[in-house]
């Protein structure tokens, strides 16, 4: 058979070609769905870790914050002694005098 000539196919030939194209375009839908299940997984899989990661750095942050705020109350506490006592040793001096 040249370039030139037509090819016949039997109906057998056609359905088997018919039959042949539509398990490969299943199989490739199935493939495709596959994939795109395991892109999705993956992508929540992402958000749920970065969730995560933001809540670990928020509790970094609360656990700074909550031992400046301690160390603020120390700090103010001190103070507040401090200038009590100096007021209560002037207080005491001018009484004296």
């Amino acid at each position: 058979m040249n370039e030139n000539e037509t090819r016949y196919y039997s109906d057998l030939e056609i359905d088997l070609l018919i039959d042949d194209l539509t398990a490969a375009a299943l199989e490739a839908i199935e493939q495709a769905a596959g994939e795109a299940a395991r892109a999705a997984f993956l992508q929540s899989l992402e958000r749920e870790a970065e969730v995560i990661r933001e809540n670990q750095r928020l509790r970094n942050e609360a656990e700074i914050l909550r031992k400046a705020g301690i160390r603020n109350n120390v700090l103010i506490g001190v103070i507040c002694f401090v200038g009590g006592l100096a007021v209560g040793i002037t207080g005491t001096i001018l009484i004296i005098k």
